[in-house]
């Protein structure tokens, strides 16, 4: 049965470390705030935990490097979206996949992005670099890393005595919020629910 008649839209979710963000965007379809089915996990990365998660989850989990088979493998499980969670590469979306990749970032880009920032290098960066504030930035993906049309902004204050491990926990919270968010407005914009829909959503 299409896609089109459960209502659901068919997730591939990429990653590189232990899925924290694969888990979230699990646990809010199984209260019924998102409406995906994760169908495919690809790591690159053979002891990811990510793909111990999703084989607990009982979604086919594959450990691949090769962009031309990652994108065998997203087509062979009929993705309609792509989602990184934590993917150290760089995705080439291109034309087949122009408007159907999502990536979260864990500052508010367009500071602290691009290539080799990443995780705690981009929380030691915006202490370092004295900054009041923080957050995560869910993007539309193009052929360059960290760059594409924003979706959805959350603040974080950095606040006195924070390091590295404090601001990352209090991060990765508003990115437990904004990934969902931004999915469902990308599934808005998709089926035409939302006229005039070019603007991010910030807080």
């Amino acid at each position: 049965m299409s896609p089109a008649v459960h209502g659901r839209v068919r997730v591939g979710v990429l990653l590189s470390g232990g899925g924290r963000t694969l888990q979230n965007l699990l646990d809010q379809r199984a209260t019924g705030r998102l409406p995906i089915d994760v169908v495919v996990v690809i790591a690159d990365r053979a002891d990811a935990f990510g793909l111990e998660r999703a084989r607990r989850a009982g979604i086919p989990a594959v450990f691949e490097r090769d962009p031309a088979r990652i994108q065998q493998i997203l087509r062979e499980h009929r993705v309609e979206l792509v989602c990184l969670a934590g993917y150290l590469r760089l995705f080439p979306v291109g034309e087949a996949w122009a408007g159907r990749v999502l990536n979260i970032h864990p500052a508010l880009l367009p500071r602290h992005g691009g290539k080799g920032c990443y995780g705690e290098r981009v929380h030691a960066a915006v202490l370092a670099a004295g900054e009041a504030e923080t957050g995560c930035t869910v993007h539309l993906c193009d052929d360059h890393y960290d760059r594409g049309e924003i979706l959805v902004q959350k603040r974080v204050p950095v606040l006195p005595g924070d390091d590295v491990h404090t601001l990352a926990e209090r991060v990765f919270a508003a990115e437990c919020e904004a990934y969902p968010e931004a999915i469902l407005l990308w599934l808005e914009r998709r089926h035409g629910q939302r006229s005039g829909g070019g603007t991010a959503a910030t807080r």
